[in-house]
Formats: structure tokens, C-alpha cells, sequence
């Protein structure tokens, strides 16, 4: 091969070489959500936003590359001491975001280190201030301390801290047991109060359903008496005139042609029936001296009827057992073993 041929292919072989490293030198792509912070001859130049970019070689050089991501740190697990004096592990999650690339750079060394190292102080604050019976109700509190107290120095670094999150909360063994009792007693307690009030609520209702009942009861034997009352009254009113209509027609029977002497046929009869009545086993008797005169014991009955015809508004003649005449008196008049005075 030619030796002027080969210097040719040489030459251009070295300058293509030295095209395509100024052309990785000056053009630079950035992703989309980064930024590139371009220093020129050691001192800042410029940001550089997603897209192609062309610096001028050996001159302009990126320095530092941002993701304007939101981005997650662990926060490393921490003893931290509540306010009654109780040791407790917590852990949590913290995320930021970067909103100043220039700022990020030039505002702080590391700003992953600065923000966790102040995460973890303020949440060993915020803790201190609380009980630990509360820890575990109050963590919306305790993250919302934490992104304030870090968010409010994280400006001066351009990165917005976005949230605070607590991953868990381990207090000692010995709490932990004593916890456990607490919450069984606490459950204990409820379930009892829940029995007695069951038992409270169904002797309430109970009591209520035997007052309802004993006032029905009442009300229906109130009723039921005065039913009885009002039935009762009526029977004395209806016996009442029913026998007074009898008595009527028999007084207008009386009146009759032929009463006085069917009056008689019937005094007599009852007189013997009820005679024959006082015959039964087992029944003392006093029998009349004359019992063999009936017809004049019937022949007293009508003279009284009579008498009481005659003059109602007299009084009907006393019927006396029969005595003996006294020195002073007037023999009384005798009619069928009876005394008329």
C-alpha cells in the first residue's frame, strides 16, 4: 500500500475519531423529570432541563445530575423516650422531592444524610412530648411534626419534603405484656358492662310487662265487677217488677167474684206444705195446741186480709202465741190457736 494513502487513512481515522468525541462531549441528553447543573470552568454555567443540549468541549461539563422524582428514604429504626419515660424502637419512611437542582447542589453536601439525620431528631422530639399510651393514636401528629420541622430547613437545600410516615413502634417486652393485660382487662371490663346492662335492660323489661299486666288484669276484674254490678241490679229491678205485677194481679184476682174464697184454698194449701216441711227427719217442732182446727187458723189469715182491705193504711193485728189471761186485762180473743189482740 501506498504510504501517502496509508497517512490519509490515518488522518482521517483520527479525525473522525477526535469528531465523535466532541460530539459526546457537547451534546447531551437529559430524561424528562431530571435536571443536569453544567459548570463552566469550575464555576456554575447553567441548569439544563429535559432534552438535547450542545456544550462547548473541555469547557462546560456536568457537574451534578438531579431526578426531579419524588423519591422514598428509610429512615433507620431509633430508641426514642416518651413523656412517661418509656423507651420505644421507631422506624418510618420519609419522601422528598427535589425542586431546585442548583440549590440541592450548592445548599448542602448530602441532602439524603441531612434530611434523615433531622427526621430522626425531630421524631426523638416529638415523642418526648407525648405518653405512651398516646403513641400509637397520635401519628398523624407525630408525622405532621416531622415534615414540618424537616420540610422548613429542607428549603434552603431546593427539596420539598412531601410526607412523614411511621412504619412501626416497638415498645419493651415488659410493656408490651403489661399492654396485653390492660387490653384483656379493658375487653374483661366491657364484656361485664355489657351483661349487666343486657341483664338491667331485661329486668326492666320484664317488670314493665308484668306492670302492663297486672293493670290489664285489673282494668278486666274492674270491668268484670262492675258487669256483675250492673247484672245483678238489673235481676233486683226485673224480680222487682215482676213481683210487683204479681202482687197486682193477685190483688186484682181478690177483687174478683170467688177470689176471697180461692185465697183461702190457697193459704191453706201452703200452710199445709209448709207444715209438711217441718215433718221431715230430724226437724223439733212445736205444734199448735188446736193444730186440728184449720179452718180457723185459714179463717184468722182472711179476717187480717180483710182488715187490711178494708183500711190499708192500718196496721195489721199482732198474731201472738196464745197466754194466759192476766186479773187486770180482758181475755184476748182466740182464733185457731193463735191470739188476735
Amino acid at each position: 500500500m501506498d504510504p501517502t494513502t496509508t497517512t490519509s487513512l490515518i488522518t482521517a481515522l483520527v479525525f473522525v475519531l477526535i469528531l465523535v468525541v466532541l460530539i459526546i462531549k457537547t451534546a447531551v441528553v437529559v430524561p424528562q423529570k431530571s435536571q443536569f447543573v453544567v459548570e463552566r470552568l469550575g464555576k456554575y454555567s447553567k441548569t439544563l432541563s429535559a432534552g438535547l443540549h450542545i456544550l462547548i468541549p473541555f469547557i462546560d461539563k456536568i457537574a451534578y445530575k438531579r431526578s426531579l422524582k419524588e423519591e422514598v428514604m428509610d429512615i433507620p429504626a431509633q430508641s426514642c423516650i416518651t413523656r412517661d419515660n418509656v423507651s420505644v424502637t421507631i422506624d418510618g419512611v420519609l419522601y422528598i422531592r427535589v425542586i431546585d437542582a442548583k440549590m440541592s447542589c450548592y445548599g448542602i453536601e448530602n441532602y439524603y444524610i441531612a434530611a434523615s439525620q433531622l427526621a430522626q431528631t425531630s421524631l426523638r422530639s416529638a415523642i418526648g412530648k407525648i405518653d405512651l399510651d398516646k403513641t400509637f393514636e397520635e401519628r398523624e401528629t407525630i408525622n405532621a411534626s416531622v415534615v414540618m420541622a424537616v420540610d422548613e430547613a429542607a428549603q434552603e437545600w431546593g427539596v420539598k419534603v412531601m410526607r412523614y410516615e411511621i412504619k412501626d413502634i416497638t415498645p419493651p417486652g415488659t410493656v408490651m405484656v403489661a399492654m396485653e393485660q390492660q387490653m384483656k382487662a379493658e375487653r374483661e371490663k366491657r364484656a361485664e358492662i355489657a351483661i349487666s346492662e343486657g341483664d338491667r335492660q331485661s329486668r326492666i323489661n320484664r317488670s314493665e310487662g308484668l306492670r302492663q299486666e297486672a293493670v290489664q288484669v285489673s282494668e278486666g276484674e274492674k270491668q268484670k265487677r262492675i258487669n256483675e254490678a250492673q247484672g245483678r241490679a238489673q235481676e233486683i229491678m226485673l224480680v222487682a217488677e215482676a213481683t210487683a205485677q204479681g202482687l197486682k194481679k193477685v190483688a186484682e184476682v181478690i177483687n174478683m167474684p170467688g177470689g176471697s174464697e180461692a185465697m183461702n184454698l190457697k193459704v191453706a194449701e201452703q200452710y199445709i206444705g209448709e207444715f209438711g216441711n217441718l215433718a221431715k227427719e230430724n226437724n223439733t217442732m212445736i205444734i199448735p195446741a188446736d193444730m186440728a182446727n184449720m179452718g180457723a187458723m185459714v179463717a184468722t189469715a182472711t179476717e187480717i186480709f180483710s182488715q187490711t182491705k178494708c183500711n190499708p193504711t192500718a196496721k195489721p193485728r199482732r198474731a201472738t202465741a196464745k197466754k194466759g189471761p192476766s186479773s187486770s186485762e180482758q181475755p184476748p180473743k182466740s182464733v185457731g190457736g193463735f191470739v188476735v189482740e
